[in-house]
């Protein structure tokens, strides 16, 4: 999954919040803020695990105000095998 997280998710947590609860779930990949005020994700796994994660970024850490995610599937890459747990960038 692919997800841009639009709102107030800068300075609230949001990287570190997202980044627990990614590994919680088993997943592989990085969040990190953008330039324009949003988050991004990247996140690869097992499609429950995915989903999950997807409905908490809708919501995100208390203090953050979600007002829209954008998710699609990122095109395959070799680099994603190649990723190593769930970091913050």
């Amino acid at each position: 999954m692919h997800a841009i997280v639009r709102g107030r998710v800068q300075g609230v947590g949001f990287r570190a919040r997202t980044a627990y609860e990614a590994r919680i779930l088993g997943l592989r990949g990085w969040v990190k803020n953008l330039l324009d005020g949003n988050v991004e994700v990247l996140a690869i796994g097992d499609d429950a695990a995915v989903d999950a994660l997807a409905a908490w970024l809708r919501q995100g850490p208390r203090g953050a105000r979600v007002t829209g995610v954008n998710l699609d599937e990122p095109a395959a890459s070799p680099a994603h095998d190649q990723l190593d747990g769930f970091t913050i960038r």
